[in-house]
């Protein structure tokens, strides 16, 4: 073999951080030892791998499909390591989640997996569904877990389980007591919504087809519970997830509204890169997550 498997650590490195110091530093070596590396498997092959703009390096086209295979051996080589220490939990996990779900699902099926798997080392990284979308496509995560409908080429894209949009208002609100609410009032009202780019969002925007350009957004807040605090205070109407609301509408501190002509219901999707080796503690997360879907009616 005319490569090691610490070149191409040095390759990957490089072509997250585009700066040959910071990957080194990222793998515990030397500024040198690291650019002779990178420069010796671009000899070795007589290859560029990068293009050299000023300081940065930024990966060339060549470069991007050797890093697609690059990432699927290091994650296998990974997986032999762990197979030979005879210790499949023990590497890292890194799992993504959109807002509504890190925060009230990710987290309990993060709980279980700790529970079931007590030397397994798992990280959760929490975001709207545009940057989770990123970073899986990035090989940054293993693993996510989003709300919005998303088409990518290098990504497996599963439906896992289903959800529903709730629009809310305050318990004091002039729409508090309406048993359901016409077009004409959703575009009158003020609304309190979350930020483009996260799935709610876009689930939220599908289901007001026709009325988007008439309504009056007067916040857009990247967090659940602010919108919550937003709506509470009286500023306009809500929309978010059920299950963020749960409490909130047991406590009647915010009132549910029902808009019968508009479809409210979505899916929610676990994605993973079609490249990514999928080690034993990446399979027995998606298992969880699927156990914890069917014990939930899905």
């Amino acid at each position: 073999m005319k490569f090691s498997l610490k070149q191409v650590e040095v390759f990957i490195a490089t072509s997250h951080f585009q700066n040959i110091t910071q990957a080194a530093e990222s793998l515990n070596m030397s500024q040198s030892a690291a650019s002779e590396s990178l420069k010796n498997l671009e000899n070795q092959f007589d290859i560029k791998l990068f293009d050299r703009v000023g300081k940065r390096l930024q990966l060339n086209d060549f470069g991007k499909l050797v890093r697609k295979q690059a990432e699927a051996l290091i994650d296998q080589a990974k997986g032999l390591e762990l197979t030979l220490q005879q210790n499949l939990l023990s590497a890292d996990l890194n799992i993504g989640a959109t807002l509504s779900i890190g925060n009230y699902l990710a987290i309990h099926i993060l709980s279980e997996f700790k529970e079931k798997f007590p030397s397994a080392k798992a990280k959760l990284v929490v975001d709207n569904t545009t940057k989770i979308t990123e970073k899986v496509a990035n090989f940054e995560l293993d693993v996510g877990l989003i709300e919005g409908e998303i088409s990518h080429p290098d990504l497996n894209v599963v439906p896992w389980m289903h959800d529903e949009l709730v629009v809310f208002c305050h318990p004091d609100s002039e729409y508090a007591n309406s048993q359901h609410l016409e077009d004409s009032q959703l575009k009158a009202a003020k609304w309190v919504l979350r930020e483009p780019g996260s799935g709610t969002r876009q689930a939220f925007d599908y289901a007001m087809h026709g009325l988007l350009h008439e309504l009056n957004v007067e916040l857009e807040l990247q967090h659940t519970e602010a919108i919550k605090r937003a709506v509470e205070s009286g500023m306009g109407l809500g929309c978010l997830s059920r299950i963020t609301l749960d409490d909130a509408l047991r406590r009647q501190s915010l009132i549910e509204l029902k808009i019968p002509q508009r479809s409210l219901n979505r899916q929610f999707y676990i994605i993973t890169h079609k490249e990514k080796y999928l080690s034993e503690g990446i399979k027995n997360w998606l298992d969880l997550c699927f156990e914890y879907a069917k014990r939930q009616g899905n």
